[in-house]
């Protein structure tokens, strides 16, 4: 491993690099902004990448640690580090910047320095939220990510933007706060904001409990799980495709991250003991906004309720507690780390040249946008979880995981791929095959080369994921072994 300061690089290059981008000033330097921001996502990217080429694959302890000592009176330090959980989806985050860049460069005409810098600044906030090993510092980064997203919704977004952007606000901050009190509660057991003090204090079962479920309340709407899902369509709906697609790939695996983090090896003892809890709200999950995916007429709402559906596979990985299940809900959240910006960006596109992202509007694409249609098709299907895509893996792992546990939930955890068929072929038909009804499809035109290039790049990776998946379950294997260890050590106090 090199002594260079890969982590803290990896949080602020793309932070001052979105601080270079306002700097620009107004729009009557729109195109320096975006290049200034393309060479910052680019040069964030290339940081990231010896986190993979340098790891060691059999420590499941973490790297790349850097530590200084930050607020001394209360015993709070920056200190970073990564496991094999925390490298695949910083490279997601950092790669997925790029994509929001490019995607954004022609429709973004108003307040275009803004609209990248906040990219910029959030990808570096959520590397620190991956990487931080200090409880404070983590808060400090899950909270500061708000506001970027915050300001993209509100800004750029759709007539009910306002709306959208109050109720993600209030959700997100609410569970958080409950996570600061359990910060501080561990806190006065320890003496210490170290995550790894944490994992080591005996605590009482109903201590364990109520930790937990503070936890719960912060990830779950993260995630978010069935009940606390509602904010997730309303944001997905009314922000702009770059809101959506950092939502979808990066936002929503915080929440996953972090029950691997804090909630379940902080208190293990809690998280067996509600595990019948935690299975049965995956499944929810799985099962019914599968169904109220199928009957939704927006193509936005459609893939966000899609989006909970197969998130709802992540947690229901990590609470059966084997070792298929956790490497497969890794593989989920990065497989829908790809596959979730395909297909927002494949709304994209369509709304670019029509405005409208209803169903009823379109019709017969596939006429007049073959090149366009191959790929959406394509991201369609891995949606659906066609084996030879990246949607496959993840999802079969944790059903096969299911299956070595109880008979029922791997029956529930595979109606996905018949539901999940079912609202994205409903989707595909009335989209792009069948007659051309509408005049303004007779008119579209087909990618350009900025948008092809971005189809292009995710179907290698849709498909390269697909067929070897082993480049992800490599960094996740080790890792996921010495997870699994602690999880099955009590930490109930020895009477």
């Amino acid at each position: 491993m090199t002594d260079l300061p890969i982590l803290s690089l990896a949080i602020w290059v793309p932070i001052l690099a979105g601080i270079l981008v306002l700097l620009t000033g107004d729009d009557r330097r729109a195109e320096l902004a975006r290049w200034i921001a393309l060479a910052g996502s680019l040069l964030a990217f290339a940081v990231t990448v010896p986190l993979y080429t340098g790891f060691d694959f059999a420590y499941a302890g973490f790297q790349f640690e850097e530590g200084w000592n930050w607020i001394p009176a209360f015993n709070i330090h920056y200190h970073l580090g990564v496991d094999g959980f925390a490298v695949p989806l910083i490279l997601l985050t950092s790669f997925t910047t790029i994509l929001v860049v490019i995607a954004g460069w022609e429709v973004i005409e108003k307040r275009v320095a803004q609209y990248m810098a906040a990219f910029l600044i959030m990808s570096g906030l959520m590397i620190g939220v991956f990487s931080a090993l200090d409880a404070i510092l983590y808060y400090v980064f899950w909270e500061a990510m708000l506001i970027p997203m915050f300001l993209v919704i509100g800004i750029w977004g759709g007539p009910n933007r306002v709306y959208a952007t109050i109720k993600f606000f209030l959700y997100t901050l609410l569970g958080s706060l409950l996570m600061l009190v359990a910060f501080i509660y561990l806190f006065y057991q320890t003496n210490s904001f170290e995550i790894s003090d944490y994992y080591r204090v005996p605590l009482a079962m109903p201590v364990q409990i109520a930790i937990f479920m503070a936890f719960f309340a912060a990830f779950a709407v993260k995630i978010p799980m069935w009940p606390v899902h509602t904010w997730l369509p309303d944001a997905h709906v009314e922000a702009p495709t770059g809101g959506s697609v950092v939502l979808a790939a990066i936002a929503l695996k915080l929440g996953g991250y972090s029950f691997l983090r804090f909630a379940m090896p902080i208190a293990p003892d809690a998280a067996h003991a509600l595990t019948g809890m935690m299975i049965t709200l995956s499944l929810i999950a799985v099962v019914y906004i599968a169904l109220v995916a199928l009957v939704q007429q927006d193509m936005k709402k459609l893939i966000a309720y899609s989006s909970i559906s197969h998130m709802g596979f992540v947690t229901l990985g990590f609470f059966l507690f084997n070792q298929l299940g956790v490497d497969g809900a890794m593989m989920q959240m990065v497989s829908h780390g790809f596959i979730s910006s395909a297909m927002f960006l494949s709304v994209g596109v369509l709304y670019d040249r029509v405005h409208s992202r209803q169903i009823a509007d379109y019709g017969g694409v596939v006429n007049h946008m073959p090149k366009f249609a191959a790929f959406a098709v394509l991201f369609a299907m891995a949606n659906a979880g066609l084996p030879g895509t990246s949607g496959f893996v993840g999802e079969f792992m944790v059903i096969l995981a299911a299956l070595q546990q109880n008979f029922w939930y791997a029956f529930l955890a595979a109606t996905t791929l018949i539901f999940g068929a079912a609202y994205t072929l409903w989707m595909v038909k009335r989209v792009f095959f069948g007659a051309v009804v509408h005049k303004h499809v007779a008119k579209l035109q087909d990618l350009n080369q900025r948008e092809l290039l971005i189809m292009l790049i995710l179907a290698v990776l849709v498909i390269g994921v697909g067929v070897y998946p082993k480049v992800i379950t490599d960094i996740t294997q080790v890792t996921s072994q010495g997870f699994l260890e602690h999880m099955a050590q009590s930490k109930l106090p020895v009477n």
